[in-house]
């Protein structure tokens, strides 16, 4: 391949990325692949289509799609002995030259068929450690190291490249499994989708926009409402997003029901025009208890908004103390409602606040980098393979 802006050119190589489920192929990694798509790989994208407008919207993106089933949330041996085989099946119909599995489920599988199949190069994006990481039930416990065996298996050796979106992440997974794990900050903005608005008129109004997941301090943002009203103080607490029924941790869509028909909070439910609710936030929270680079905290940075999260991995790379946003414990009520609370009463903070968010997005989270930085890691394994510095999985038998 001759070289092409300093990388060699893809003209001719195909890429598969393998993704759990639709929706969450489009809401965060759609501009990544239009970006490599760009740069001149042939994209195919493997997942679960759970509706038509979602399968719309990758195909409308010039993507080829082709539905793939990997249930997050069963265990049953048989269904998932098939499940790989069907996946093994897809991929040696496909033959790609290189497959990138975003999460934990799609990197072991994809990890697996890639050796089984005899892909040259597979990227490994661990989008946060997630339930198993965040929980301490007994499913969780059980979980653990099975998983953990199956990165030091499946992602250890050669041809394989291993993405964290946090610092913190990194450190753990090359603790607990031996990787070696290569950090790019998140999924990427884009920066002119997501730009700054003027404020809106009326009440000051705080979201929360994720999956409806107690781990995402669902609870604590709703209690934090109520705090608030007891103190007089009554910001517009807008939930935005829907319960993901294949994790075990989903917030019951009765209950968020019961908390909007009561005027806890405001449930919007799921959305898709991201911009637009943005634009109609004042500031916006992510108690969450653990992430990986959580792409609502950068698509509000983008569009100039101060920022209140937790201090856990993920959130505290983009939420920065006294700088664009403030920090609380997670789990505590009690410290998110004083934060919420002085940023709702200070607009002048608020602004400036924003224009600091504006400024790190630019800096740190642009799709235009997090494209750059991936690409980098494509480019390293067809070197790695083209020099003949891996050995064939057969030979290490």
């Amino acid at each position: 391949m001759q070289p092409h802006n300093g990388r060699p050119t893809a003209l001719g190589r195909k890429v598969v990325f393998l993704v759990a489920v639709d929706w969450y192929f489009c809401l965060h990694w759609l501009p990544l692949a239009l970006a490599v798509q760009r740069a001149g790989y042939e994209i195919v994208v493997m997942t679960e289509v759970t509706d038509t407008a979602q399968a719309k919207c990758i195909r409308a993106a010039g993507l080829r799609l082709v539905p793939t089933a990997l249930a997050r949330s069963r265990l049953n041996p048989v269904a998932e002995l098939a499940t790989l085989r069907r996946l093994v099946r897809l991929l040696r119909a496909e033959q790609p030259d290189l497959l990138h599995a975003i999460a934990q489920k799609p990197v072991i599988y994809g990890a697996l068929a890639a050796r089984l199949t005899g892909i040259r190069g597979t990227v490994a994006t661990l989008a946060g450690l997630g339930y198993l990481f965040t929980s301490n039930g007994l499913k969780a416990r059980l979980l653990r190291p099975l998983v953990l065996l199956a990165y030091r298996i499946l992602l250890t050796r050669g041809r394989v490249g291993v993405i964290v979106q946090n610092p913190d992440d990194g450190r753990q997974l090359k603790q607990l499994s031996g990787m070696q794990p290569v950090l790019i900050k998140g999924a990427g903005v884009d920066p002119q989708r997501f730009a700054p608005v003027s404020p809106p008129p009326g009440a000051v109004t705080v979201v929360l926009a994720s999956r409806m997941l107690w781990d995402k301090g669902v609870q604590e943002f709703v209690d934090a409402a109520g705090l608030l009203r007891e103190r007089g103080e009554a910001p517009r607490m807008v939930l935005v997003g829907k319960p993901d029924q294949s994790n075990p941790a989903a917030v019951p869509q009765a209950q968020l029901q019961r908390w909007h028909d009561i005027g806890a909070v405001e449930w919007w439910g799921h959305r898709t025009d991201m911009p637009a609710v943005l634009a109609q936030a004042h500031i916006v929270c992510l108690p969450s208890y653990r992430e990986g680079l959580p792409t609502i905290l950068i698509e509000a940075a983008a569009a100039g908004l101060p920022l209140v999260a937790t201090d856990v991995p993920g959130c505290r790379e983009v939420v920065r103390e006294g700088e664009n946003g403030l920090l609380v414990p997670p789990r505590n009520a009690e410290a998110l409602a004083e934060a919420l609370a002085r940023l709702a009463a200070d607009a002048a903070l608020r602004a400036a606040y924003g224009r600091a968010s504006r400024r790190l997005a630019e800096a740190e989270f642009g799709i235009g980098r997090v494209a750059e930085e991936t690409l980098a890691v494509y480019d390293k394994l067809f070197a790695e393979i083209s020099a003949g510095q891996v050995t064939p999985p057969d030979a290490r038998r």
